[in-house]
C-alpha cells in the first residue's frame, strides 16, 4: 500500500510543536548537565579552570516545577548585571524547561511590549529556547557538569 501526502508540510512539526521539542530537549539537557531537581534552592557555580564560571541559582522549588537563573560571570556594561543570563522555569512532572527570558532583570513584557502578537511571542520564544540549547550543549563541551557544580558560600 502507497500513501500519499496532501502537503510536503504535514511532515514536518509546526512551529509550536517544534517549540514543544525544544522545550523538552532543554529539559534533559539541563537535567544531564547539572541536575537542579535533586538540589536545595540556593547559588551554585561550576568552575572548568576556563576562566568562564557558570553561576546556577535555583530560587524556587515547587513539587512539579523549579525555577532558576543561569550566567556566566560576565557583567553586562548596560545593565551592571551578569550576561549572558537566561531565566529559567523547569516542569518536572512534564519533563520540560523553558527559558522565560534571557535578558537580565527585564520579563517578557518588558522586551516585547504589551499585548504583542501571538506570532511575536512564538517568535521570541523560539529564539530564546533555540539557544538555552545551543548555551547547554556547549556548557557539557566545556566540561561542565553537576560535578564540577558547588554550592557558593
Amino acid at each position: 500500500m502507497i500513501a500519499t501526502l496532501d502537503s510536503r508540510s504535514s511532515l514536518l512539526p509546526g512551529r509550536f510543536g517544534f517549540l514543544m521539542g525544544l522545550y523538552a530537549e532543554n529539559y534533559h539537557r539541563l537535567a544531564r548537565l547539572f541536575a537542579p531537581q535533586g538540589l536545595s534552592p540556593g547559588r551554585y557555580v561550576s568552575d572548568v579552570d576556563d576562566g568562564l564560571n557558570v553561576h546556577l541559582h535555583l530560587q524556587e522549588c515547587h513539587p512539579y516545577t523549579l525555577e532558576l537563573e543561569l550566567t556566566y560571570d560576565f557583567v553586562d556594561a548596560h545593565t551592571g548585571q551578569r550576561s549572558p543570563s537566561a531565566q529559567l522555569r523547569m516542569y518536572t512532572d512534564a519533563h520540560v524547561a523553558e527559558a522565560l527570558h534571557c535578558h537580565p532583570g527585564r520579563h517578557l513584557w518588558q522586551v516585547l511590549g504589551p499585548f504583542p502578537p501571538a506570532h511575536t511571542v512564538l517568535q521570541h520564544r523560539l529564539r530564546m529556547n533555540g539557544f538555552l540549547s545551543r548555551w547547554l550543549e556547549y556548557l557539557g563541551e566545556q566540561g561542565h557538569s553537576i560535578g564540577t557544580l558547588e554550592r557558593e558560600g
